[in-house]
């Protein structure tokens, strides 16, 4: 069963929810305060994916993603919150999370977003062993872009990269030289389009330029209006 580490101190929803998780065949470890999350995790990091609240206490939930992020680049995480604001939501985002759920959530969309994330989780694909790989290795300028593994390197460098870094890297990459329509990629990854989607897709567009600064050939290119091109 995928394990979940879900940060939670509000006792009724962490009970519901917890309770939902598990009928649907998650081993669930609930926390409910940030510092006993982090603990938790650094004693046994096994974890497929992270479910966090932000306003927990003792340490709040975007500490606790930083701190998370600095001991496993990959595992995604995927915060819920009552705070909509959109410059909260970009600041998550910047820290390493994957994406943000705002309450009050579905049981259903939760369940769908994180079905999404552990299906292309490199740890889940192990027990996928009969499958064919979604991507293999791809030549990016002089970068090895492994998709499977969630890694770019150049030379001896290497980057991990997050599940949704990977997969906006993988589309691009896979359209060199095109422009690519910013709702088209959008709704590829996000399956929406609307406003703040756009603007976390351009915080994961500025990391993978930051990413690949090594090879100066490299350009993802904002196509005003339209979307991006990536040239090497």
């Amino acid at each position: 069963m995928p394990r979940i580490l879900y940060v939670e101190d509000d006792p009724n929803l962490g009970f519901v929810t917890k309770d939902n998780l598990e009928l649907h065949h998650y081993d669930i470890v609930h926390c409910t305060d940030g510092l006993q999350a982090l603990e938790t995790f650094q004693k046994n990091a096994s974890f497929d994916l992270c479910v966090l609240d932000v306003m927990l206490p003792h340490l709040d939930g975007f500490t606790l993603a930083q701190k998370i992020r600095q001991q496993d680049t990959q595992v995604p995480i995927l915060f819920l919150t009552a705070r909509a604001m959109q410059e909260d939501k970009i600041y998550g985002l910047r820290l390493g999370a994957d994406d943000y759920l705002t309450k009050p959530f579905s049981m259903e969309e939760l369940l769908l977003k994180m079905e999404i994330f552990l299906r292309r989780s490199q740890k889940n694909q192990g027990a996928e062993s009969n499958s064919k790989p979604i991507f293999g290795v791809l030549h990016v300028g002089n970068y090895l872009f492994d998709f499977e593994k969630l890694y770019l390197q150049i030379n001896e460098k290497m980057q991990d990269l997050t599940f949704r870094e990977a997969e906006v890297l993988r589309y691009l990459a896979e359209r060199p030289n095109q422009v690519i329509r910013r709702e088209d990629l959008l709704k590829a990854i996000w399956g929406d389009d609307d406003y703040f989607m756009g603007r976390s897709l351009d915080v994961f567009v500025s990391r993978l330029r930051k990413y690949l600064c090594e090879d100066p050939n490299i350009k993802i290119e904002g196509i005003h209006g339209v979307g991006f091109r990536m040239r090497w």
